[in-house]
């Protein structure tokens, strides 16, 4: 079964397309990067899939249901992380994610913040309120709460900003063990290397419609020349 299905998916703000027609789909086991300059429609497409902003028009299937109602049931299965963290920034790191576990009625919540604290290097900081984290620390903390209940698919915008090296190599791990369960990833990027080394499938955007799709990993050179000049076209 597809876990992501869009056809045709269109998008406006105030009269003007930011998507145009897209058409992506995303299996179980596929890690899917989304390549494309600013002003691209990147983000507009990641939110319309974690089911934060309508489409104008196309079709969107998440897990074999219609999105349109943006069904809670879909909702349920998302992961997302955008470019704000969603957390309350007046509670601990802690209290965030043992928030978010009884939110998703996550068994053994404890545990799983446990887990989430030491996978995200932010044990010491857990008691700390999240106002007082730096840019890297709140990347972290938004990570570790869109994988408090083990979402199916990862929905991921710009995942690496902020991140130190280790931090990225600990996030390029958990996308591979995410793959390898079974599971899927979605993350727009710049970074045209992570996309080659991490992708399964990759598409480019530009002005809102995918100007071209490969695989990965192996595929360096034909992404970077794709979105070079997507990127070129759009300045």
């Amino acid at each position: 079964m597809r876990l992501i299905a869009a056809r045709g998916l269109c998008r406006a703000f105030a009269g003007l397309p930011v998507l145009d027609g897209v058409d992506l789909d995303v299996e179980p086991g596929d890690v899917m990067a989304i390549l494309g300059p600013n002003g691209a429609g990147k983000t507009t497409l990641l939110r319309i899939l974690a089911l934060l902003l309508r489409f104008d028009g196309g079709t969107l299937s998440l897990f074999g249901d219609d999105a349109r109602g943006r069904p809670a049931s879909a909702k349920r299965r998302l992961g997302w992380v955008g470019h704000e963290s969603a957390c309350y920034p007046d509670l601990t790191g802690r209290e965030n994610l043992e928030f978010y576990a009884a939110l998703h009625d996550v068994a053994d919540g404890t545990q799983r913040v446990a887990e989430l604290l030491e996978w995200s290097g932010l044990d010491a900081a857990a008691a700390r309120p999240v106002r007082t984290y730096s840019r890297g620390m709140l990347q972290r903390i938004a990570l570790a709460r869109a994988l408090v209940h083990d979402p199916e698919v990862l929905l991921l915008d710009e995942p690496a900003t902020g991140l130190d090296r280790r931090a990225e190599a600990a996030l390029d791990a958990l996308i591979g063990m995410h793959r390898a369960r079974g599971r899927a990833v979605v993350l727009s990027t710049h970074d045209v290397e992570r996309a080659a080394a991490l992708a399964t499938k990759v598409v480019v955007l530009h002005h809102g419609q995918v100007v071209w799709r490969g695989s990965g990993p192996g595929d360096a050179a034909a992404i970077a020349a794709a979105y070079e000049t997507a990127t070129a076209g759009a300045a």
